[in-house]
């Protein structure tokens, strides 16, 4: 972008006329014409005196100089109280530059450099109307036919001609003159002023600075923050170009480089109200996490915020990270140490000029008498007061005596920019010196091409230059006119009440180091603080992010079977698998069985034992006793086969008990059913064969068909086949494997979770794997209860019932147990417990009713082990029906109330 000259001047009428106003960005350009014409106007009563107050020092070039002398002034007022360090220090530094560089023999040899300085008084405009001195020399006026008011001819010295400028120290100084000396190209050298705006080359083309721009500052302050750890900061600016700049950049560098967020963005008035700090602590304490403020402020406003914090009792709350305006200076803490504590500051790397300070400290009022301000400052720093003329002295205040010396009888302590100020002056000596070199080889003194020093030549010289500057640090420029970014890292620590200060934690030069090990904050604690707005999840918890603040979270725990997956998400474990203890992974969930030790396991393995060792003792007994009359009566072969029954009743609690692989699950589904099925089985042909034959006896003598054991024995296999031939094509269609049952102990609590290693049969399949035997159990009951009326001195009709009702109970308790327990977690053991008990308890009952008693009689009563006389099926049938016709009028005769006695005509 170019910028087109505002203005150009009649030289007939000593008046300027507008010509264009292309790119008046700034709303200063009015007053700074108003300004113009009074400078112009050779009647105004500025004309009635030679210069602004100001120091002048003759040479054959000028360099004009811009310092803060004064502070700013009260309203109305344009200057306040002299500023010793930033003002004095800062000017005698420039004095010092050119004293140094007129005596170099190497250093423009033969050219003197004077000056012009002036007085800023800190404030911006009252700077651009004193720096309008600079640019007399460049307005050619004609003035011959102009006469004062008196009539008196017109008297105008010419001014000095000023090559180029050093200054300002405020951003907002720099800006507002560096508008004004890009119009006339008057090069200008900053050594304080480092607003980011400045680094704009369309806009400000004619400045160049010797300290890096707030932008390398502000990139320093965020490294610093986040090797801190921090990633919750506010951010608080004194208004005006450097701290709104400075805190423009680092929100931008911030957001660039992302993981850093801003709480707040505070500004403090230029004009701040009373309690107008107080609000600003109360603002900053609204979001409290916030703990670390990034400060770009003037001393005072940094004074003033560490103040209302202690008023505010919040010493050690806040923790300030400082641009270089506080730097390692002690008057922002005056007296509010305890607040400032670990407070980590910012400084372009700087050394102490001790050539300076042997200059400053011989400095008196008898050899000094070139500053126009060094009486004030005398009066100042040694609290004395001088005698004037016509001025009454206060009686309060001692007399000055001009023996007094500066360090010896005052505290001195070089002030951070001194350096800065000497390299700004050498940089331009050295841009001078080589321009001179090339444009006037040989000569001595300043040649023609020089006169006048032209200054857009001048500004690429000054670009140009490379040198080792006063603190032996290279001074050079970039094409924006800006100096490399250097800087120290300090941190003000009190480790004891007597030597508090700051101390070098480190520095930045394009990166940061930082000996984090050496910070110390409140009350010496190595602990470093926290500015965050969320602190980090735990394990196994998810970050929920707050909308629209990307360094704000929730903490939400994964729950039940879920992981985390990674910082934002949740996933659920795979089925087979459940969260590790912290929840950051997935493990698998352990394989259980039914173990031998288990108590659910030890009440049916002692009823199976007890059972087995019964049924083969029974077993064994009808062996050795299987001629005898009550094993015959009893039907050997069919109770051979129903104790075999038994056996492997008892015996499936073994094989439900074992750990599950494909053998035992391929004789599970075998003998599960086939025990039953074999032991009711023959029940049933029992009872079955007496129903028939006394069924039968009631219309016939003849008996009825297959009655036989032969017979007996091959219905009973035919019963049993249909159970085998079943299991078989089950094999068949569905091969018998484990499974793991990772559902079953599935609770809320995954600790708790266990995958259950088992055969492959659902509840389902188990009840139909046993209802074939329970139909014939059923069947069996029913007959039983057919047959109740047959004598039991002829048959085993009534034990077989007693044993079937029995079993029928058992089974009837046994369904609500084993479904009702379908969603306990020790669903497996309570079922399997359940299954294998019914089923020996129903063993046991067989085994006690039918055998037992013989087992008795044979053992214990052989006497009525003995043959007895044979009858005929005929004299069975007749006894039988008897028996039944008198068991029934006996019940006909108690209906009747009284019992009368027949002779039996069928004797």
């Amino acid at each position: 972008m170019t910028y087109l000259p505002l203005f150009s001047l009649d030289h007939q009428v000593g008046m300027f006329r507008v010509l264009r106003w292309s790119n008046c960005y700034s709303t200063t350009w009015p007053r700074l014409l108003l300004i113009l014409w009074v400078w112009l106007n050779p009647c105004s009563s500025i004309h009635q005196h030679s210069h602004p107050h100001s120091i002048k020092l003759l040479g054959d070039i000028t360099l004009g100089g811009l310092f803060p002398v004064h502070s700013r002034g009260p309203a109305g007022v344009p200057c306040g109280e002299i500023k010793k360090e930033k003002g004095i220090h800062r000017m005698e530094a420039m004095l010092y530059a050119l004293d140094q560089i007129n005596s170099d023999p190497e250093l423009l040899p033969n050219i003197t450099l004077g000056a012009r300085i002036l007085d800023t008084c800190s404030r911006d405009t009252y700077a651009l109307e004193q720096s309008l001195t600079f640019v007399q020399a460049l307005i050619q006026k004609d003035t011959s036919d102009i006469r004062c008011s008196n009539g008196e001819q017109l008297i105008i010295r010419k001014p000095e001609r000023v090559v180029g400028v050093i200054g300002a120290s405020g951003s907002s100084v720099s800006i507002m003159v560096a508008n004004v000396l890009r119009l006339f190209e008057i090069p200008q050298i900053s050594y304080a002023s480092t607003a980011p705006e400045l680094s704009d080359n369309n806009r400000y083309d004619f400045f160049s600075r010797v300290v890096p721009p707030d932008s390398y500052q502000a990139q320093a302050m965020v490294d610093i923050v986040k090797a801190l750890g921090w990633n919750y900061v506010s951010t608080l600016a004194s208004e005006g170009n450097y701290g709104e700049s400075g805190v423009d950049a680092f929100v931008q560098i911030s957001r660039e480089a992302g993981g850093l967020c801003i709480a707040q963005s505070l500004k403090i008035p230029r004009e701040p109200k009373p309690g107008e700090f107080d609000k600003i602590i109360k603002r900053l304490m609204e979001t409290p996490n916030a703990r670390g403020v990034i400060i770009f402020a003037h001393e005072d406003d940094i004074k003033q915020v560490l103040k209302a914090a202690r008023k505010s009792n919040l010493t050690g709350h806040f923790k300030f990270v400082g641009s270089d305006s506080w730097g390692a200076k002690s008057s922002p803490i005056l007296d509010q140490e305890e607040v400032a504590e670990g407070a980590v500051t910012i400084l372009p790397k700087r050394a102490s000029i001790e050539g300076f300070d042997q200059y400053f400290t011989t400095r008196s009022l008898e050899n000094n008498r070139r500053n126009i301000w060094f009486a004030e400052f005398w009066e100042d720093d040694f609290k004395c007061k001088l005698t004037r003329t016509g001025i009454k002295i206060d009686p309060e205040k001692k007399k000055c005596t001009g023996g007094e010396r500066i360090s010896r009888d005052s505290h001195y302590e070089q002030e951070g920019k001194v350096q800065f100020v000497i390299d700004a002056v050498y940089a331009m000596a050295h841009a001078l010196h080589n321009m001179h070199q090339d444009l006037c080889p040989g000569a001595t003194g300043i040649c023609d091409k020089m006169d006048p020093v032209e200054g857009r030549l001048l500004l690429s010289y000054i670009h140009s230059v490379n040198f080792n500057g006063s603190a032996g640090t290279a001074v050079l420029f970039n094409e924006n006119g800006d100096a490399p970014g250097r800087y120290d890292i300090f941190q003000y620590q009190m480790t004891n009440t007597t030597n508090p200060g700051y101390k070098v934690i480190g520095q930045w030069t394009n990166n940061l180091r930082l000996n984090v090990e050496e910070m110390q904050w409140t009350g010496g604690s190595r602990q470093m603080p926290d500015s965050v707005c969320s602190f980090p999840c735990g394990s196994g918890e998810r970050k929920k992010m707050v909308k629209g603040v990307p360094c704000c979270w929730h903490c939400e725990l994964c729950d039940g079977y879920q992981f985390q997956s990674d910082e934002f998400n949740c996933e659920m474990c795979p089925f087979d698998m459940r969260p590790t203890p912290n929840r950051t992974a997935c493990r698998p969930t352990p394989i259980i069985k039914l173990e031998w030790y288990s108590p659910w396991a030890m009440i049916p393995l002692f009823l199976a034992i007890l059972g087995i060792l019964a049924t083969l003792s029974i077993i064994i007994t009808f062996i050795r006793f299987n001629d005898t009359p009550i094993v015959r009566a009893a039907g050997r072969e069919l109770s051979y086969v129903l104790l075999t029954g038994i056996f492997l009743i008892y015996l499936i609690t073994f094989l439900m008990i074992a750990e599950p692989g494909m053998v035992v699950c391929a004789f599970r589904r075998l003998l599960l059913g086939l025990g039953m099925c074999i032991t009711y089985s023959a029940m049933l042909t029992k009872t079955n064969r007496i129903y028939r034959i006394f069924e039968q006896g009631k219309k016939s003598v003849t008996p009825p068909k297959f009655i036989s054991p032969t017979s007996q024995l091959m219905i009973t296999f035919i019963l049993i086949s249909v159970q085998v031939v079943g299991v078989f094509i089950w094999f068949g269609v569905m091969p018998p494997h484990t499974i793991v049952d990772y559902e079953e102990q599935r609770p809320p609590n995954p600790d708790l979770a266990r995958g259950i290693l088992k055969c492959d049969m659902s509840d389902l399949s188990l009840i139909c794997c046993l209802s074939y035997s329970i139909v014939l159990m059923v069947t069996c009951t029913v007959y039983a209860v057919k047959s109740r009326g047959v004598p039991e001195t002829f048959n085993e009709a009534k034990p077989i019932g007693f044993t079937m009702y029995t079993t029928c109970i058992i089974w009837l308790a046994f369904v609500p147990i084993f479904f009702g327990t379908a969603q306990s977690t020790e669903k497996m053991f309570i079922q399997t417990t359940t299954l294998t008990v019914s089923m020996s308890l129903s063993a046991s009952v067989s085994l006690g009713m039918l055998y037992i008693p013989k087992v008795y009689v044979i053992i214990l009563h052989p006497e009525q082990n003995v043959q007895k006389r044979k009858r005929s099926f005929k004299a069975v049938v007749q006894a039988a029906t008897m028996s039944s016709r008198l068991s029934q009028k006996s019940i006909n005769d108690k209906q009747n109330g009284g019992t009368k006695i027949e002779p039996d005509r069928m004797q």
